[in-house]
């Protein structure tokens, strides 16, 4: 039989909003894969993740392995690429002795996910495997629950940017018509607060950490100062809405 790799969104913290299918997934799995930031000198950091500490609200810890990622790599490509070819190396001799390994990612596997690397190195190094995913909830959707903000009506549309790209580009999209979302803004916060004021965004948007946490922070960008914030910081400035009731539609 093929040896089989799911990725599996586990949301971005409340252990409740790990789906149905997504413990399903977990459980039946022989074994869970967790990404661990790496220290340095390039090996684990011993730092739990938030993908572990969800995980282990279902699973046995004995069934969950420990793998270093560089998650935190943006610079040297050359550590970075060893790095993710050591991670595939291990996850491949996981699935040729268990046959059924389970990868889970905060927020959903294919969105901004370390899966998606891990996925093709596996799929160039272990002939016949299968890599499925199973959806997550996303950080966009939590912060929306949690604080109110609507992200989407009638014909807007919606733009996602990653804040890792630079602030020029989310001021790009703040000049567009509709909602846009900010992810891993933490460290560029004064910079994204600049961009809310200077395209009349500022109004209205939110932005919040840690959601579902026992140190969750959500408050309105009005407040954003110009100290940084936690890197997993996600940042809602909903599109400008005039029109009453409907009137996107």
């Amino acid at each position: 039989m093929s040896s089989r790799l799911i990725g599996v969104g586990v949301g971005p913290g409340d252990p409740e909003l790990v789906t149905v299918k997504g413990v399903n997934a977990l459980r039946a799995a022989e074994v869970v894969v967790v990404p661990v930031m790496a220290a340095a000198d390039g090996t684990d950091g011993g730092e739990r993740g938030r993908a572990e500490a969800t995980v282990l609200h279902y699973v046995p810890e004995e069934k969950v392995v420990r793998v270093v990622f560089a998650l935190n790599e943006r610079s040297d490509r050359a550590r970075r690429e060893a790095a993710w070819d050591a991670a595939g190396a291990r996850v491949a001799g996981l699935l040729e002795a268990h046959g059924s390994v389970a990868f889970a990612t905060i927020g959903d596997p294919n969105v901004y996910s370390t899966f998606t690397y891990l996925a093709l190195t596996i799929a160039e190094s272990v002939p016949g495997v299968v890599v499925e995913t199973v959806p997550g909830i996303t950080a966009m959707q939590d912060l929306a629950a949690r604080s109110g903000a609507v992200l989407t009506e009638g014909t807007e549309p919606l733009t996602l940017v990653p804040v890792t790209a630079g602030a020029a580009v989310l001021k790009d999209a703040l000049n567009g018509p509709g909602t846009v979302v900010a992810y891993k803004f933490g460290r560029q916060a004064g910079e994204v607060a600049e961009a809310l004021r200077e395209t009349g965004r500022l109004e209205g948007a939110v932005w919040g950490s840690a959601l579902g946490l026992a140190d969750e922070s959500i408050q309105p960008a009005v407040d954003l100062g110009d100290g940084p914030l936690p890197y997993l910081s996600t940042l809602i400035a909903p599109a400008p809405r005039d029109g009453g009731r409907g009137g996107k539609l």
